[in-house]
This record gives C-alpha cells, sequence and structure tokens, in this order.
C-alpha cells in the first residue's frame, strides 16, 4: 500500500480523473426540473458538485506524496460507500416518486465531505466558501424538491467520514 501513496504526479492525477468521474455519476439520469429557477439551481449544483472535490483535491498536493490526496480519496470513496448502501436499505421514495433511494442524498454528502476535509486542512479561515458553497448544494436539492430536508442528512455523513479519514501528516 505504501508504493501507491509515494507515487508522485501519476498518482494524484489518477485520482483527479477518477474524482472527477464519481461526481459526474452522481447527478447522471436525473428527472429535469419544470421551472427555470429550478433549472438554473440544477445547473449551478452540477457544475459545483464536480468543482468543490476538484478544488480540494488540487490543495492536497503538500509535498507529502500523496498521503493528502489519498486521506481525501478515502474521505470521498468512505461517503459514496456509506450513502448508497443507506440507500437501499431504507429504501425511502424521493419526494418527486422518481424511485425509492431519496435517504440519504449522496451528493450533499460529497460535497460536505469536501468542504469538511478543506476545514480540518486550513481551518475556518480558507474554508467559508466551501462550507457556503456546499450547503448551497444542499440547499438545491430541496429547492428543486428532488430531496426533502431529511434526505439531506447525507451532508452530516459526508462530514463524519471526512474528520474520521483526516490525519495530521
Amino acid at each position: 500500500m505504501n508504493s501507491i501513496i509515494s507515487q508522485d504526479s501519476k498518482y494524484n492525477f489518477r485520482i483527479l480523473v477518477a474524482l472527477l468521474c464519481l461526481s459526474s455519476l452522481l447527478t447522471y439520469g436525473q428527472v429535469e426540473p419544470h421551472t427555470l429557477p429550478q433549472k438554473n439551481h440544477k445547473i449551478a449544483r452540477d457544475i459545483l458538485l464536480a468543482t468543490i472535490p476538484a478544488l480540494v483535491l488540487s490543495t492536497t498536493y503538500d509535498g507529502q506524496k500523496g498521503k493528502r490526496a489519498y486521506q481525501f480519496s478515502k474521505a470521498l470513496v468512505g461517503t459514496i460507500a456509506v450513502t448508497y448502501d443507506l440507500k437501499i436499505v431504507i429504501n425511502k421514495e424521493y419526494p418527486n416518486g422518481e424511485n425509492n433511494y431519496s435517504f440519504p442524498s449522496r451528493s450533499t454528502g460529497v460535497a460536505l465531505a469536501s468542504a469538511a476535509f478543506a476545514q480540518k486542512r486550513y481551518g475556518w479561515k480558507y474554508d467559508i466558501p466551501a462550507y457556503v458553497l456546499a450547503r448551497y448544494v444542499r440547499f438545491t436539492w430541496i429547492e428543486t424538491k428532488k430531496h426533502d430536508s431529511v434526505d439531506t442528512i447525507g451532508a452530516e455523513i459526508g462530514i463524519g467520514i471526512s474528520h474520521l479519514v483526516y490525519q495530521t501528516i
């Protein structure tokens, strides 16, 4: 495992590509919103779902041979895995009736896991914008009637997992 962590730029680039692909999968196949404000919120949300993790990952290049990128990857993969498993077990219907995998929201978990990782790494001074944007992602799910406020508990799952995997190097 140490040989994987100790590789430099090729490894970090692969992580970046994998995270961007994962974040794009979170928004694939969603029902389109009906009103113009809902459409605008959806576009902004989709952009932020790819941008927030990518920006946080780009800040993990700190000369530690990929250790921060590895920690961040564990936080995101852990968040995605836990929220996916809970969706299957809980089987709650979406507010729009689309299917029965509404709870918890995986994308709010990913957005807030990214913000929480940045907060652990840099403190609140540099993380306030990340939290504001991540909370906006959470708001858009409710505003576009894709999730209700209970569904967005995935955000707290992401925060918790980021705090669990982050280690001071």
